[in-house]
């Protein structure tokens, strides 16, 4: 489970729409559907190009990505647990970013791979329309293994102009941003030769306003379109390893994640999963698990995390919001499942027999009426993952930003979150046109 945000930033957060900035022609955009939506953009930096137009501190520039060159100092690192421990670091700055219109919320995504020995370092900073800069706040340490650091997000960081919650950051009330900079710091152990090597950074950036309903989309034509999923259950694996937040609905998010990593013929190998105790099946949702595990959050439902564990074996994967399920068809027409956020009472979706404050699950086509199949893993097992849900009902409790609770109480939606992991150089919808104005 992800619970979705409680904390009063969170009830200011939602979201809707993007797609990277990648590869859409002009006349696919001229093709995409019409929204009036709130604005989110989504932009990442990826080529060799694209590093040189940023600010280097000791990073270096190769045709993977960028790795540390001659390396800026060194630092030393207390890691609960592991000791301290002496690095080299090098930095990369980015260009600063103008989503083009006020954000109130960003979140950010990377790719990237960590030798032992080496782990990264995600931070950005704001520019807000008063003409001033943020501090820079860290949206999360990271190493694709778990031997150097403890992979977490950073609590404690707030302060006038905004607040970080877990992986997100939502600016105070009356803050909104124009601009931002993302910097990505590289370290590895003093005496190493490997380095990490950062393959993309990127950040979606949003201004949803609240919404407790939404109209039902029109089909974006991949009505009948099922797409051939694996189908794992997270209940199977209720009480495994506490230490990674013990299975069960804690563990929607990994194994969402492991169903789309292994539809696109990727996952961890026998050696990699030779610490899964041998007597559970489905090891590598065990492993999922413990790779995309926050030790701050206490869970495997960081959103980056999660499509950063996906990286890690040749996928791209980042974090953005699409604006109705029409959009979403746009993904499952080319063959792209897509992992969705949801949060709703038992009563407000037919079939799923649970309710959740924020729950994970995987978009994989749609009926030939328009309904809406998922691989809910919150399931009691593998067989019975498959789902079908009704249409307006899964885009309410995917797309709103506010919803009222079972005791009557006003909580928040998950606003359209949205995790898409494709094989290099896949060819994304275009996003629509959006509304720019707050």
């Amino acid at each position: 489970m992800r619970p979705v945000r409680t904390t009063a930033a969170a009830l200011l957060s939602s979201a809707l729409v993007a797609s990277a900035a990648v590869t859409a022609t002009a006349a696919e955009a001229a093709d995409a559907p019409a929204q009036d939506a709130a604005p989110v953009d989504y932009h990442e930096w990826r080529s060799p190009d694209d590093w040189r137009q940023g600010t280097a501190n000791g990073t270096a520039v190769t045709p993977a990505g960028l790795t540390i060159g001659r390396p800026a100092g060194t630092t030393t690192h207390t890691e609960p647990g592991l000791g301290t421990r002496t690095y080299e670091y090098a930095s990369w700055t980015s260009p600063r970013h103008a989503p083009g219109f006020p954000a109130t919320q960003l979140v950010a995504s990377w790719n990237a791979d960590t030798p032992e020995g080496t782990w990264l370092e995600v931070a950005m900073r704001g520019h807000t329309a008063a003409g001033t800069d943020t501090a820079w706040y860290v949206l999360g340490r990271w190493a694709a293994k778990d031997t150097d650091i403890k992979r977490t997000s950073v609590t404690g960081q707030s302060d006038v102009d905004g607040m970080v919650d877990v992986d997100t950051y939502q600016t105070a009330a009356g803050t909104r941003l124009v601009g931002y900079d993302l910097r990505v710091t590289l370290y590895r152990r003093v005496g190493l030769a490997a380095s990490p090597t950062l393959s993309m950074v990127g950040a979606m950036t949003s201004a949803i306003p609240d919404r407790f309903t939404v109209p039902t989309s029109p089909s974006g034509g991949a009505w009948g379109i099922e797409l051939p999923v694996p189908r794992y259950s997270q209940n199977t694996h209720a009480g495994r390893y506490p230490q990674y937040g013990g299975g069960g609905e804690n563990w929607c998010s990994p194994t969402s994640t492991e169903m789309v990593v292994e539809y696109w013929g990727r996952g961890p190998s026998r050696h990699d999963l030779s610490w899964v105790d041998p007597g559970y099946s489905d090891p590598s949702v065990d492993h999922a698990a413990r790779f995309t595990y926050d030790h701050a959050y206490e869970g495997t439902g960081n959103w980056p995390f999660n499509t950063a564990y996906a990286a890690t074996y040749g996928l791209w994967g980042h974090i953005t919001r699409l604006g109705s399920l029409t959009e979403l068809e746009q993904y499952t027409k080319r063959g792209i499942p897509v992992i969705t956020s949801q949060s709703f009472l038992a009563s407000e979706l037919d079939g799923a027999g649970y309710g959740t404050a924020g729950h994970i699950m995987v978009v994989i086509g749609f009926t030939p009426t328009g309904d809406v199949i998922v691989n809910d893993p919150a399931s009691p097992n593998n067989t019975a993952v498959r789902h079908v849900y009704k249409r307006a009902q899964f885009e309410t409790v995917w797309q709103r930003t506010k919803r009222i609770l079972a005791n009557g109480a006003t909580g928040s939606g998950p606003g359209g979150v949205a995790y898409i992991i494709t094989p290099p150089g896949t060819r994304l919808p275009a996003a629509p046109a959006r509304d720019t104005a707050e």
